[in-house]
């Protein structure tokens, strides 16, 4: 009996120091686990701190690339209201050339007719003179106008400004294409040579130098086609130059003789042109 509850004491003591052993064991083991498990938060917590610095990055390069984008938008609706300023300008342009291009084209084309007509009117003219009156009568057009001129020695009394008998048969051919062109004005202007007046005869008494008798002489000769053909005393304008509109030098009595003429200047009217100028496009800055 001794003997049973002395193995039975022994038996309860192994037992025990075996539980004991097994305790230090999983204690063992539950301590390096807690150690794992630490490691494992401690490093969780790092990638934690740094995945949140990645993310407030991310936020700064977010609302960076977001006032980059305003100042983009901004930046492409100024250009596109330039753009569709600058169509407006290149439009109301294109407009203003074609507009002047009409009235250029327009120009060109009252110009070609004012040049045919200004031929037509000068053969006409030479077509209708004599040889005989073609040797005192010079027919030409210059810069869009057409100028007769006619010796004086034909024109007028010798020491006189009146007109001779002899210049009227020359002179109602001329009269005759100045009523047919009823859209022109005449300029008869008188030119003489560079000597004084003589005034011994009594008519010229009272003229006191070449302006007086290019004048008289002008005058002379507008008032003979009104009188003697019609012409419109409205289309006419009478001018003397005197001497200081020479043709050639006064220093050969051949270059006097040249000197001593009257033009009679046909053009169109001043009103139909300053009508063309006021037709002229206006310019869009004014």
């Amino acid at each position: 009996m001794k003997q049973s509850k002395l193995l039975l004491m022994t038996l309860m003591a192994g037992a025990l120091l075996a539980t004991s052993c097994a305790s230090k064991k999983e204690l063992q083991n539950c301590q390096n686990e807690n150690k794992e498990l630490t490691g494992n938060y401690q490093n969780a917590k790092e990638q934690l701190a740094a995945s949140q610095a990645r993310v407030t990055s991310l936020e700064d390069q977010l609302a960076q690339m977001k006032k980059d984008y305003s100042s983009m938008q901004a930046a492409l609706d100024k250009s596109l209201n330039n753009a569709s300023q600058n169509n407006i300008s290149i439009d109301k342009l294109v407009d203003q050339i074609n507009e002047s291009n009409q009235y250029i084209r327009h120009l060109v084309e009252v110009k070609s007719k004012s040049d045919s007509l200004n031929m037509v009117l000068t053969n006409n003219l030479t077509r209708s003179l004599s040889k005989d009156e073609l040797k005192e009568v010079d027919v030409q057009v210059m810069k869009g106008v057409v100028y007769i001129s006619l010796a004086d020695n034909m024109l007028y009394q010798s020491g006189s400004y009146e007109v001779n008998s002899r210049a009227q048969e020359t002179l109602s051919k001329i009269a005759k294409i100045i009523m047919d062109y009823k859209d022109y004005d005449v300029l008869v202007e008188g030119n003489t040579d560079n000597v004084p007046v003589s005034t011994t005869s009594a008519k010229m008494k009272n003229i006191r130098n070449n302006w007086d008798l290019s004048a008289l002489r002008a005058s002379s000769v507008v008032q003979y086609l009104q009188d003697n053909f019609g012409v419109s005393p409205k289309r006419m304008t009478a001018g003397g130059r005197g001497e200081y509109n020479p043709v050639t030098t006064n220093d050969t009595e051949v270059g006097k003789m040249r000197n001593r003429r009257t033009q009679i200047i046909i053009t169109p009217k001043l009103d139909q042109f300053m009508d063309l100028i006021d037709k002229a496009p206006e310019d869009s800055q004014k």
